[in-house]
């Protein structure tokens, strides 16, 4: 019965894994709080973080020097060049791959 239970615990869905960034205008420190394993392993192994709370479903916590979080960007716009700007670029790659590996360059 409480093997059941264990295994019903720790399961969670994808909407119940979530990632918290929570900070104030007083603090220098920001925690992050997260399931994901991209998170986790950029955090342990790029900024050397050691968790300060791991819980029993795998969520693991991690403060954070307030300076290394940023304001997302907004998504920019897809460029669309003319037709005569592609032409000069494709020319140009052809250019250089044909420099670096001496084939077809003209």
């Amino acid at each position: 019965m409480k093997n059941q239970l264990d295994e019903i615990l720790t399961k969670l869905t994808n909407e119940e894994k979530e990632t918290i960034i929570r900070f104030d205008q007083t603090m220098n420190k920001a925690s992050v709080f997260t399931y994901n394993n991209r998170w986790i392993k950029h955090l342990e192994t790029k900024l050397k973080l050691k968790p300060i709370m791991v819980n029993e479903f795998g969520g693991k916590e991690y403060e954070v020097d307030r300076s290394r979080i940023s304001m997302p960007r907004a998504p920019q716009a897809k460029k669309v060049l003319p037709e005569e700007q592609l032409a000069r670029r494709r020319k140009n790659i052809k250019k250089a791959h044909a420099k670096r590996w001496g084939t077809g360059g003209n």
